[in-house]
């Protein structure tokens, strides 16, 4: 069970005539990202959510509320909360697997939501034999079960000393990519075009690694806020040059050239690299604390 973190579901694994005990824990989360609230520009408070109706415009309660389903325009049939319950497929408790199938069998756009599965005290070898077969003969599992109130196909992949489950999206879910397409030109790419553009993706291969990526735009919003706290104002971002069709060759062969260049001068070491960030991040950080420190006097003083 990892420190600090609930379990989001609870339950048994099956496999056969085999079952033991596990837990789901969320594996991505949203929860450090900067948030805003609505704010009241005239008096600077935040503002509440309220539901009116609307017709006559008045406040609805929350006693006063149920759920409806649109049948025509302004029409609809109401259903109470309890007529949902009702209705939801009731919970065993159980991820049942219903079939091995080879990793990549599943398109990755059919991915909803990860979880990591852990095994609970008393079912940690039946749960490691599951895993450490499945690594050894390369399949992962399609398993079914109710979570959060809604019957859910569930891919199972080994994953380090435990297991991954990710929930997937319905067929009905996913638009068809035939219809996203159906509008782009047919071309035919070739001769001197192709190899440049083959040129930079072999100078250019690398490995993910996640650790490596920044989200820019929270960054971006901690440096708004940092600039708003200071009084400051950002520079603005430059327009990105989109490359139009007569120019797209020009380009590809300055980027290869560029490339080129790139791979003839001498590269930093990784360490020296992460010393070049720390800097800058100290650098950042000093910056940080000294516009903090100046601008304490002047808050006391006001």
């Amino acid at each position: 069970m990892p420190s600090g973190q609930r379990a989001q579901w609870k339950g048994f694994l099956k496999f056969g005539e085999v079952s033991c005990g596990v837990a789901l824990y969320t594996a991505a989360s949203t929860s450090e990202r900067i948030t805003f609230n609505t704010i009241n520009k005239a008096t600077g408070n935040r503002v509440n959510r309220i539901f009116i109706d609307s017709e006559t415009e008045d406040p609805v309660s929350k006693e006063a509320q149920t759920k409806g389903f649109e049948i025509e325009n302004g029409q609809y049939i109401i259903i109470d909360p309890e007529e949902v319950s009702a209705a939801i497929p009731e919970s065993n408790k159980t991820l049942e697997i219903e079939a091995f199938i080879p990793c990549s069998d599943v398109d990755d756009v059919y991915f909803d939501k990860p979880y990591y599965l852990t095994p609970d005290k008393m079912g940690g070898d039946a749960f490691a034999a599951l895993r450490d077969a499945m690594k050894k003969s390369m399949v992962a599992a399609i398993a079914r079960t109710v979570l959060f109130r809604r019957m859910r196909t569930v891919l199972i992949r080994p994953h380090g000393k435990g297991l991954i489950a990710s929930t997937l999206n319905y067929d009905y879910e996913v638009r068809s990519s035939e219809k996203a397409f159906e509008e782009m030109p047919k071309l035919k790419i070739q001769g001197e075009m192709l190899d440049l553009a083959k040129h930079i993706i072999s100078t250019k291969k690398g490995e993910f690694d996640p650790a490596t990526f920044d989200d820019r735009y929270e960054a971006a919003l901690a440096d708004l806020v940092k600039a708003k706290l200071e009084g400051k104002s950002l520079p603005k971002p430059k327009k990105v040059q989109v490359s139009k069709p007569n120019d797209l060759l020009a380009a590809l062969r300055e980027s290869a050239g560029m490339m080129k260049a790139a791979d003839d001068k001498p590269k930093r070491t990784a360490a020296n690299a992460n010393q070049g960030t720390g800097r800058q991040r100290a650098a950042r950080g000093a910056a940080a604390k000294s516009a903090a420190s100046k601008a304490a006097p002047q808050r006391k003083a006001s």
